[in-house]
């Protein structure tokens, strides 16, 4: 036997063994699948790769093949390319990730094969571009923004991306009377564009006779909806717009500190920007306006973070910011207040649908009257699956 045929016996079985099950359980699909794995590189298109590799476990059109073909229970993980809501949302790296690597690599189940000693670079990029366009209603609507725009959330800027998570928010004040505020969003998006959210504050201060007292603060209910959202073909660049609306309640004690003791409505715009090399850039600016300004003053404000985003082999993601924020009182002689916030975020676990981020909030100016302040939170996309799956 040749060094080529050799070779090319080799191939053949690395295309097999990557097929996994489903292959092996219909042996007409395998031995078309081995025909065409001794030209592999003849495969040019998305399409053409999908039918070669994907179409015996995923079906023609992406929906999943029948549990008879394919001869194995599906996973509750498993996708339905055809549904916009599994696909549009996740980043094309993490699409890349689990075909090349396998379904290990984001913390999914073994049954799916690492394609990554059977295709090149450039095909799995052919493949997970594709993969993407089965969503007609992403295809056809637009209704659906692609993940890449789902840039690293800030601190401080709400992003405009629409959102299926729960994050927890601390912040300790470095100077003054001890405390620390918690805030818990959950955020349900509806349909594509739109995303529900409620905030819940938990507020410890301390006493001046000793101790802390605990109390909830004013809970807010918002509503966000994406008006545009642009991306270039290998998704590197592109922006999205959106604005939320959104009433504070006054839920909490403001006679002990915990709430204004105002309804007020608060509106703001976002607009994000994907740049090159994993670089990113979000605004936001906005209002709170309470209902009656006796104690509490109309107030608008303005944010800003740049950032980027490093990995290595497609495995844990830091993204380090910087964040700029300005908060202004609508009352005479009010002072803009300017902070500077250095962070980083990080994932977690596998699956990277858990993370966490840490920063320092710097007072630029006011610092009489402003404490500079330790903030950290901790982010569980829930849609992508429950808190303890995926490490």
């Amino acid at each position: 036997m040749t060094q080529m045929e050799r070779y090319l016996v080799l191939t053949r079985l690395m295309f097999v063994l990557a097929a996994g099950a489903c292959l092996l359980s219909n042996p007409a699909i395998a031995r078309r699948s081995v025909d065409q794995g001794s030209d592999i590189s003849g495969l040019h298109t998305g399409r053409e790769i999908y039918d070669a590799a994907c179409v015996a476990c995923h079906g023609a059109d992406g929906a999943g093949a029948p549990q008879s073909m394919t001869g194995f229970e599906k996973p509750a993980t498993f996708p339905d390319f055809t549904q916009c809501d599994q696909t549009a949302p996740e980043y094309w790296r993490d699409w890349k990730a689990v075909i090349r690597d396998g379904g290990p690599a984001r913390g999914f189940s073994q049954i799916m094969p690492a394609f990554g000693d059977v295709f090149t670079p450039e095909q799995i990029d052919q493949l997970a571009q594709y993969l993407r366009s089965l969503c007609s209603q992403h295809a056809k609507s637009r209704t659906w923004p692609p993940g890449e725009l789902n840039v690293p959330r800030a601190l401080f800027t709400e992003k405009a991306f629409p959102e299926d998570e729960v994050v927890l928010t601390t912040s300790v004040p470095t100077k003054g009377a001890p405390g620390m505020t918690n805030a818990l969003a959950y955020e349900y998006r509806i349909n594509g564009r739109n995303q529900l959210e409620v905030s819940l504050p938990i507020i410890s201060m301390h006493r001046d006779t000793g101790g802390y007292s605990t109390n909830i603060g004013d809970v807010a209910v918002g509503l966000k909806h994406v008006f545009f959202w642009d991306l270039d073909a290998d998704g590197k660049r592109g922006s999205i717009f959106s604005v939320q609306g959104e009433f504070v309640l006054p839920t909490g004690n403001s006679n002990r500190g915990f709430g204004t003791g105002e309804t007020t409505l608060g509106v703001f715009g976002s607009y994000d920007l994907l740049l090159p090399s994993d670089t990113f850039l979000e605004f936001q600016a906005g209002g709170d306006f309470p209902r009656h300004t006796g104690s509490t003053p109309n107030a608008v404000y303005a944010r800003s973070a740049f950032g980027a985003s490093f990995s290595r082999n497609f495995g844990r993601q830091w993204s380090p910011m910087l964040e700029l924020t300005a908060d202004h009182d609508l009352r005479a002689g009010a002072t803009t207040n300017l902070h500077l916030v250095p962070e980083f975020q990080v994932t977690v676990n596998t699956r990277q649908h858990v993370r966490a981020a840490l920063g320092y909030q710097i007072a630029l100016n006011n610092t009489a009257a402003q404490s500079n302040q330790v903030i950290f939170y901790f982010l569980w996309d829930w849609f992508d699956g429950g808190l303890l799956e995926g490490w």
